[in-house]
């Protein structure tokens, strides 16, 4: 057997072993927790919890059982529970029930029961998510019965080292200012009150040339000097105003007009022309706040609308609205196309959550609520949004923590555990 052979051999053993180690491990764990949970009642193990005849799961105890259902075919989910005794159906009067469920939040459900034909019926509905410790206590005929459970979906554990290892970060659901916006079509101009148009001031012969097409200058550079052709003396021609120079129309021996030697723009402060269509004219105002950005997302800059025009582009049956935006970096050129989020009005919205933090779960929009190392999935009713928040009409309590970022990596996990919907 040859080194590699070797090498190959002791891979495939140290994996074996590996391997053993951690099922031995695992096992070790599933016995660990099983026993009594200390509340005078068995612990029943959902997953060892056998179905009765209404699908229910069966808590069973000295002949006595429950099945456990909730019930939510066209109405609200609530707690259907039916009781036998030897395995045959009991009376539901003869019985006195409660149930507690144990949400995360410190938050306990105290639900009663009564009869109604055949089973107990909950006096409150089994709000979502479905997923709390069961504690149900019973009497009948002279005896208390109990029960506890664990009832878990779209909830895991995440230690808070791995959690900062894997980027989740967290926000305080709670009030906010909510813009509406709408988005535009633009392109970005220079501004005619930062263009400079370059002439001679006396008609003549250029000398020489200073200055080339798409230089920086500075107000009182040299641009070129040129012959007068009355007095024969060479005078210079400087920039009026800082900028780029955008066009150079000048060459050494040539006779200079009245046309412009060079267009100086200042690029500072660009103009960013939106086109608003008939449908949205009525939402679109003067002074209202706007955020440009570039189609690819990297540069941003913000402005208020300062100018609708009267007309209407005969083309398009478009309006044009201008923004004026900052532009020191020169990261904005003009020809360049623009997005433009106009924000048309302003709503106080008394819960909101980041776009960020919603994922998909069931048929259900949801965010991942975070208790301790504990984060547990809450069922959302949304309301408006724009690109960063939305509006939440009910599903989560304000001050509740919720994951802004990364919240895909804890729907994966829940995934991975096989947490599920079941009654």
């Amino acid at each position: 057997m040859n080194r590699n052979q070797i090498s190959i051999f002791l891979i495939i053993v140290v994996t074996i072993v590996l391997a053993a180690v951690i099922l031995l491990s695992q096992d070790d764990h599933d016995h660990a927790v099983g026993g009594h949970d200390g509340h005078g009642g068995p612990e029943a193990h959902e997953e060892e919890m056998p179905r009765g005849p209404h699908n229910g799961k069966m808590l069973m105890q000295d002949g006595f059982s429950l099945e456990m259902t909730i019930f939510e075919s066209g109405v609200p989910p609530e707690f259907h529970i039916y009781p036998y005794l030897d395995s045959k159906p009991l009376p539901p009067k003869d019985v006195d029930l409660n149930i507690k469920l144990h949400r995360t939040g410190d938050v306990t459900d105290d639900i009663n029961f009564k009869e109604r034909q055949d089973f107990l019926v909950g006096d409150m509905v089994i709000y979502e998510p479905h997923s709390f410790e069961v504690e149900v206590t019973v009497k009948h005929a002279d005896k208390t019965y109990q029960w506890r459970y664990d009832n878990y979906e779209g909830r895991t554990e995440i230690p808070a080292e791995t959690a900062k290892i894997m980027g989740i970060e967290t926000e305080t659901v709670g009030p906010i200012s909510l813009s509406e916006t709408r988005t535009f079509s633009g392109q970005v101009h220079t501004n005619p009150n930062l263009l400079s148009r370059v002439r001679p001031r006396f008609a003549g012969v250029v000398k020489s040339v200073r200055r080339e097409l798409g230089e920086l200058v500075k107000a009182g550079d040299v641009l070129a000097s040129v012959q007068s052709n009355e007095s024969l003396q060479t005078y210079l021609v400087k920039a009026p105003i800082s900028g780029l120079i955008v066009k150079r129309d000048i060459q050494v021996g040539e006779s200079t007009s009245n046309d412009p030697l060079f267009i100086i723009a200042d690029l500072s402060n660009v103009w960013v022309e939106i086109d608003i269509f008939s449908r949205d004219l009525d939402k679109v105002k003067q002074g209202q706040s706007v955020m440009i950005e570039t189609l690819d997302g990297q540069h941003q800059r913000t402005g208020t609308v300062d100018w609708i025009s009267p007309l209407t582009a005969h083309a398009s049956q478009s309006v044009r609205a201008r923004v004026q935006v900052d532009n020191k970096d020169g990261a904005l050129r003009p020809g360049q196309f623009m997005r433009s989020h106009v924000t048309i009005a302003e709503h106080q919205v008394d819960l909101a959550v980041r776009q960020s933090g919603i994922q998909a779960f069931r048929d259900f929009q949801v965010v991942y609520a975070k208790f301790g190392d504990t984060y547990e999935v809450r069922m959302l009713e949304l309301g408006r949004r724009n690109n960063e928040w939305v509006e939440v009409l009910g599903g989560i309590t304000p001050g509740t923590s919720y994951v802004t970022s990364n919240s895909y990596l804890i729907k994966a996990d829940i995934e991975k555990s096989g947490a599920s919907h079941d009654h």
